[in-house]
């Protein structure tokens, strides 16, 4: 069963980078797997199920990519910067995939079992975001506030997504689309910090 998956997994990867989610149909799916198409419907429920599938190991390398590059960074900003980066360049490369895979995050069915994978890893990729701001702010002398980072950690999350929709749908044309993520990030970033600050959770 792992090993029908797993061609099916990289049979579906091939496919989808090689001629876009749209264009791809799950006969072609099946067949580069070489297993039937009821067989295949018994590892997802639907092509857009199979995307999921193979965008979720994506979404975990970035993240992991990610980690990797902000570890090193002190300015909170540019370190949560570095950690979106990994997500940006792999959207970039297929943004057509990429904002299908986003769409189906975001509205795909509840109970699909990729889906679900998906959003396991959105968590964790704002757990780590928030994870990130919080080591940054306890440098600088604010207490923690794990629920006001998980609110930021989210928003950088939807300017990211945003960010991905963009790639595919050109939108805000003349404009360079990593600078105005970065302003964005910082705005959140420091806003954040701003805001915890004015409330009075500097340590005394």
């Amino acid at each position: 069963m792992e090993a029908k998956q797993r061609r099916i997994s990289e049979a579906a990867a091939e496919l989808f980078d090689a001629e876009g989610f749209s264009a791809v149909t799950t006969q072609q799916i099946s067949d580069r797997a070489d297993v039937a198409a009821g067989t295949l419907f018994r590892y997802a429920a639907s092509k857009s199920e199979l995307l999921l599938m193979v965008y979720n190991s994506k979404l975990d390398e970035a993240l992991r990519e990610g980690l990797e590059r902000a570890e090193s960074v002190s300015d909170p900003v540019e370190a949560v910067v570095a950690l979106v980066e990994p997500l940006v360049t792999r959207a970039s490369e297929s943004p057509e995939n990429a904002a299908t895979y986003q769409r189906e995050l975001l509205f795909g069915s509840p109970s699909e079992r990729f889906r679900l994978e998906g959003l396991a890893h959105v968590q964790a990729f704002e757990e780590a975001l928030a994870a990130r701001m919080v080591d940054s702010d306890r440098g600088r002398g604010v207490t923690d506030d794990h629920d006001a980072a998980r609110v930021a950690s989210s928003s950088v999350f939807a300017v990211v997504h945003l960010a991905i929709a963009r790639l595919y749908t050109g939108a805000h044309r003349g404009h360079d689309l990593r600078d105005d993520l970065r302003h964005q990030i910082a705005q959140i970033v420091r806003g954040l910090a701003a805001t915890r600050e004015a409330t009075g959770e500097r340590r005394p």
